[in-house]
This record gives C-alpha cells, structure tokens and sequence, in this order.
C-alpha cells in the first residue's frame, strides 16, 4: 500500500521545508473543500479504493458524454468551414516540411504511441509503479485513464465519421478509420500524463517534479503534430484531442486527489464489511 499522505511522510522524516513532496490532500477551493468532504463520507461506507473506482466509473461516463458533445457542437461549426479552414493551411505546411529522416522519426512515433505501442507502456508502467509502490492504485488510475480516452476516440469517430486528409497528401502506411479526433494524441495526452503525475507526487526536488510535468506535455504536442505531419489527421482533430484528452486527465487527478483524502481522514482502503466476518470470527473464538 502507498505509505500515508505525502506531506506526512515528509514530516515523519524531517525533510527541509522546501523539500517537501507535493501534497495532494490539500483543497484551497470552495467546492474542492465540499467535494472531498463528499468523497470522504462514501469511503468511509465502501473504502477508499472502492470510492476511486466509483469516481472513475462516473468520470467515465461524464467523459463519453463530453466527447458526445464536443463532437455535436464541432459538427455544428465546421458544416459552414469555420475552425475548419485552419485544416488545410497547416496540412500544407506540414507537407512542405516533410523530409526522409523527418517522416521515418514520425512514423516511429506514431507506431510507439498506436495501438501496440501505447497498450505495451501501459501495462510496463502499471507494472512498475504497482510493484514498487505495493499498491493497486496505480492499477486502477492508469486502466480507468486509458479506458475513458479510448471511449472518448470511439465517441467522437463515430458520431463525426470525419474523412482523414486525401491519401495523395498522406505519408504511408495509411489508414482509413474516421479522423476526428485523433486517438494517438487523445491516448497520449491521457497516459503520458497520468504516468506524469503518479511519479510527481512522490518528487521532492522542484527540477524532478519540473520534468513530470514538462515530459508530459512534450510527448502530447510531439504526438499530435507528427500526426499532421503525416497526413494521418487534420489540425482539427489533434486540437480537439489536446482539449478531451486534459480534461479527461483533470477528472483522473481529481479522483485520486478524493482518494487521497479520504484515506487521510479516516477511510479504509476496502470496504468495512469484507473485514467484518473475520473479525466476528475472532470474537467468538476468543
């Protein structure tokens, strides 16, 4: 199990002030005050872990809904070429900047962040995070992320069933399912962030929680724009990734951030009642 807030861990070991993990128990906010007081009460009936997966089960559902949306209205306001019109100035850009070594790296990219690659760094990094951390949080906060991002490419591919660029102004190998939005950058944003700040809560120096940050970020914009480089998407597409993709991973945060805090105040890890039976069991043996 993860050993205590960080803010305690910290004090426990007499760390300087400015050495301190981040802490992620904290709410400076109105309504974040109120929702972790919510998310409290609920852990202290079903436990914690329990509560998180319930947040990420309802994230999910808020994000499949949101890509149902955001797809809606972007429908709405590319019919007349609106946002749309930037698509076509940015391909050709791209295509302008395409070179042997340049195209090879991209393809690279877009075969490490696809649908095998990603899947792979996934598992690798749920693996290496739980076992060191002999927790199954990890397990549950990077399967939720990934399992929301990719409703959230399936929602918005097939409500828009946008067509990619013209295979004449594509870089090979190519594909053929909808465009809108991009899945690579959407699944990258999500996981690489995710990854992000599961290490940065346990980072004290500011360089090393800097990096958890700006790595993240890096691999989403390199993702993305490697995707219009390729004629795999149109700008659009990427953009609107960028944006499901950081909200999405805010849900994520938050509902750990709520985990966090309840365990802090008193929650259990499992539901109360799965330790009831046994402890019944001693009391009568005893």
């Amino acid at each position: 199990m993860d050993q205590g807030p960080p803010a305690e861990r910290t004090a426990r070991q007499g760390a300087p002030t400015t050495e301190r993990e981040p802490d992620p128990t904290r709410w400076y906010s109105g309504p974040g005050r109120r929702l972790a007081s919510a998310a409290t009460h609920v852990g202290h009936r079903v436990g914690a872990q329990p509560a998180l997966a319930i947040v990420l089960l309802v994230g999910v559902i808020i994000a499949f809904t949101a890509a149902f949306l955001v797809a809606r209205v972007y429908d709405a306001v590319t019919e007349d070429d609106g946002i749309a019109s930037l698509d076509v100035p940015f391909l050709q850009g791209a295509m302008r900047l395409r070179r042997p070594w340049l195209d090879d790296v991209s393809a690279g990219v877009a075969y490490l962040f696809g649908p095998v690659g990603m899947p792979c760094m996934a598992v690798a990094a749920i693996l290496l995070l739980a076992l060191t951390r002999r927790s199954w949080t990890p397990v549950i906060l990077i399967a939720g992320a990934g399992v929301g991002s990719l409703l959230m490419t399936i929602a918005g591919k097939d409500i828009i069933g946008r067509h990619r660029p013209p295979l004449t102004d594509a870089v090979p190998p190519f594909e053929y399912s909808p465009s809108f939005p991009s899945g690579h950058s959407l699944n990258a944003t999500v996981i690489a962030g995710v990854v992000g700040y599961l290490l940065w809560l346990h980072r004290r120096a500011l360089l090393a929680r800097v990096a958890c940050v700006v790595v993240p970020v890096v691999i989403a914009v390199v993702v993305g724009l490697t995707r219009v480089l390729l004629g795999a998407h149109w700008f659009t597409d990427v953009v609107a990734a960028w944006l499901l993709g950081a909200a999405w991973l805010a849900v994520v945060i938050t509902a750990h951030r709520l985990y966090l805090t309840a365990r802090e105040r008193g929650a259990p890890e499992q539901p109360p009642q799965s330790r009831g039976p046994s402890s019944r069991h001693g009391a009568h043996a005893a």
